[in-house]
């Protein structure tokens, strides 16, 4: 796992004249080395994209499909490999780096279903008024260009399969960029789209550092950008390039509402149980991890314990190791400002009732309760294992309390009431509303994205489709309709 790692360059592999090495955030030790491109070779990567973006367009959509499909079943072939690899790389237990391969298998072969009934046209009468007899309009999609693709750390397989499996279904060239502190499992991608037919050019992984990237957004051949990452990155690309189309997948401020009628011993332990995994997995690094729990006051005095012990349960460790929960963040620098933020809650006023505690870059799984609402853990997406709890009277009150942030990504509202399900629909600010469980669902094939500064435009194979392309009407004249 210590070799040097080559790039992808037009569809072969290349290596640059540099290299830099990926560390496992665990122990430190050398997971493998990468080699970066050259400007020169990043130019090539661009303009091959560029120039093969009409034959990528026109390429039959069974040939899309194929590539699309054999990359779904490599992965599934080698899942234990990918998996320990993510793990290695990212600190992920190697028991959610499983689930997280399994995840892009789905959608590559959500991408090859997509790539086949994709763009059948849709034919509109035209005679409903007198100057549109005999005039019949059909509706396309086409590509609007070549997508630069900004992958994150936290999922470092899934979100890149989440860039390259759209864009190639819907006939657009890419150029993926990784993050450079995960970059080996979104080259894995490279090694398998080798094995396709995928017209050369039509897609590079290129592992260039953050400081090269503003050249790539501001590269004109590169017309739509997809990016998974902090606000404070994704609103400074919109605003330096805002006549470009942008897909923003940012940041969250998670949140879980149990409501009153959730009442039951069994409702409450399935609800502590999954607010304490998906406050956690991941170490937190998810944006759709929990980070606020909302409770009604009607059940909040037997939910706050039994949610303290399921957190206290979650087993931190080795994330080589199939029984550990939680293991470290991606560096011991994420892992400070953890700390730092949870350290300011306290002094400001707020209750520990578990962890809170740092050993390099792991932090120990987290609940708080009595957080003033000024505190930047309340305002900011912590992205750690951290939980704040609060209590309130009625579902109106804790659904102002969800609505109450700059974030809305996803909200989870544990109820049975079917009322109350539809009016978390129509009230909570949010891109996503999960019933009966917490925020962190996500279906790759379903719409994902948000609202207020959770970002714009939608993921999930489809809707990424859709992003990556625009309608083209065709007027036929002169026909017997």
């Amino acid at each position: 796992m210590t070799s040097t790692h080559a790039f992808w360059l037009a569809g072969r592999r290349a290596t640059g004249e540099t290299t830099f090495d990926v560390t496992s955030p665990w122990d430190g030790r050398l997971v493998g080395k990468v080699s970066a491109p050259t400007e020169a070779q990043v130019e090539e990567a661009v303009a091959a994209a560029y120039a093969v973006r009409d034959e990528f367009a026109a390429t039959p959509a069974h040939v899309r499909a194929a590539a699309l499909d054999h990359v779904s079943k490599r992965l599934a072939e080698r899942t234990e490999e990918i998996a320990q690899l993510i793990s290695a790389e990212n600190g992920k237990p190697v028991k959610w780096a499983r689930g997280e391969v399994g995840r892009a298998v789905s959608v590559f072969r959500f991408a090859a279903e997509e790539a086949r009934r994709f763009n059948g046209g849709e034919a509109q009468r035209l005679d409903t008024d007198a100057g549109g007899q005999g005039r019949l309009a059909l509706t396309r999609r086409f590509p609007k260009g070549v997508v630069l693709g900004i992958a994150p750390f936290n999922f470092p397989l899934n979100l890149c399969a989440h860039k390259i499996a759209p864009a190639i279904a819907a006939g657009a060239p890419i150029i993926l960029k990784p993050a450079p502190a995960t970059p080996l499992s979104g080259l894995i991608i490279g090694d398998l789209l080798a094995e396709t037919d995928l017209p050369a050019g039509s897609w590079s992984i290129l592992p260039v550092g953050n400081d090269r990237m503003p050249a790539l957004v501001q590269d004109e051949r590169l017309p739509v950008i997809s990016f998974t990452g902090s606000d404070r990155v994704g609103y400074a690309i919109m605003d330096s390039v805002p006549r470009k189309h942008l897909t923003l997948e940012l940041g969250g401020n998670g949140a879980a509402v149990v409501l009153g009628d959730y009442a039951s011993d069994a409702d409450l332990d399935w609800a502590a149980s999954r607010i304490a995994t998906f406050s956690n997995y991941q170490g937190g690094q998810s944006c759709i991890s929990v980070q606020r729990v909302i409770a009604d006051a009607a059940i909040y005095e037997r939910l706050l314990p039994r949610i303290v012990a399921a957190v206290e349960a979650q087993v931190t460790g080795d994330p080589s190791d199939d029984a550990t929960d939680v293991g470290p963040l991606v560096s011991e620098d994420a892992a400070k400002r953890v700390e730092t933020w949870v350290d300011e809650a306290v002094a400001a006023g707020a209750t520990l009732l578990a962890g809170g505690k740092r050993d390099g870059a792991s932090y120990a799984p987290t609940v708080l309760t009595d957080v003033p609402a000024e505190v930047t853990i309340s305002c900011e997406e912590v992205f750690g294992p951290v939980l704040t709890v609060r209590k309130m009277h009625g579902e109106a009150e804790a659904f102002a309390a969800v609505n109450d942030s700059k974030y809305g990504l996803q909200a989870g509202v544990f109820t049975h009431d079917l009322q109350s399900a539809f009016r978390a629909h129509r009230a909570l600010e949010v891109g996503g509303v999960v019933i009966g469980d917490v925020p962190s669902y996500r279906a790759d094939q379903m719409p994902y994205g948000g609202v207020k500064q959770s970002g714009v435009g939608r993921e999930g194979v489809k809707f990424a489709m859709d992003d990556y392309t625009y309608e083209r009407v065709l007027v036929l004249t002169g026909l017997a309709l």
